[in-house]
């Protein structure tokens, strides 16, 4: 057991709570003592849309706490950290992933493609609307902002017809159930590391790095959370961005027909998200594991040969 409890830093919210539970609950079962603190931050007081208020708003503050020594380590949505190190700080460890599909939730139980033309759609996400047009179902897609129970009930209040949420999200506060249809990737790539968390602390607390590689760790959703945000970074563009990416571990053979682990990657990069026409670039590349970096970096110039660059600028 460990002498004093270690202290883990949250966002207030239901779901950052659920989420660092989690990772609580594995360091209690593993024999250590936690105790789990709340920090709120300048997006939890915003209700600005995430590409106005910027890269990073609700991790700042935990950042903060954990280099002034408030914390031990800080529990965060990998998709939210900028993909930029932050001095003082290490990446200690990647837990296991939840599924990182979209999830629909509309009114009386309908699909995607069973909406009318014309229904309306929130979400908060330049990436989910530029592909929602993409898709060409004449649906009218708005901003949207606040928690996951704010959000759905947009959908029963019936201001809106449906919202498109992460899936992990609804899965860690328990609201699978509400979900009308999980989106295919093929339909709607998700944003480079949904699902996954992010489990920081201080470069020089060895000990506790040592401890959550050992305990919360999990190797090939960290390989492949890295290649996707290996895409964003190497596209200059934030969380907010009109970017999607998704890698798998998958089996293959090799030349002397081995089975053996891959990483599978696909990226996409949007234009149009403001207007009615709306144009995907895709890309998509394989590799071993150990080069998740350079894999991500790669599908990223592919992209940007496609003309990403000037999507993104």
């Amino acid at each position: 057991m460990t002498n004093s409890p270690i202290r883990i830093g949250t966002r207030s919210s239901k779901l950052a709570v659920a989420q660092t539970q989690t990772i609580a609950d594995m360091l209690t079962d593993a024999g250590h003592e936690v105790e789990i603190v709340t920090v709120t931050t300048p997006g939890d007081r915003s209700n600005a849309p995430i590409a106005e208020i910027g890269v990073g708003v609700f991790t700042s503050a935990l950042r903060e706490g954990l280099l002034a020594g408030e914390i031990d380590v800080a529990i965060h949505s990998y998709k939210d950290l900028p993909t930029a190190a932050e001095p003082g700080l290490v990446l200690a460890a990647v837990p296991p992933r939840e599924d990182p599909r979209d999830a629909l939730i509309a009114r009386d139980g309908l699909t995607l493609g069973e909406l009318p033309p014309g229904s309306v759609v929130g979400t908060g996400s330049p990436r989910r609307i530029a592909q929602l047009k993409a898709l060409g179902l004449g649906l009218t897609v708005v901003p949207i902002r606040g928690n996951i129970d704010t959000r759905i009930g947009k959908v029963t209040s019936g201001e809106l017809d449906a919202v498109v949420l992460a899936r992990a999200g609804l899965a860690r506060v328990g609201r699978v159930d509400a979900i009308t249809e999980t989106l295919d990737p093929l339909q709607m790539l998700p944003a480079p590391a949904q699902g996954a968390l992010a489990v920081e602390t201080r470069v020089e607390d060895v000990d506790n790095e040592r401890l959550l590689r050992s305990v919360v760790d999990h190797e090939a959703t960290r390989v492949a959370a890295k290649a996707e945000r290996a895409v964003l970074a190497t596209l200059e563009a934030g969380c907010s961005a009109p970017v999607g990416a998704l890698a798998d571990v998958v089996e293959d053979l090799d030349s002397e027909g081995k089975v053996v682990d891959r990483l599978s990657l696909r990226g996409i990069a949007a234009t149009g998200v403001d207007g009615d026409s709306v144009d995907i670039l895709k890309a998509s590349a394989i590799a071993e594991p150990k080069d998740a970096d350079e894999l991500g970096r790669g599908v990223a110039a592919e992209l940007l040969d496609l003309g990403a660059g000037a999507l993104l600028s």
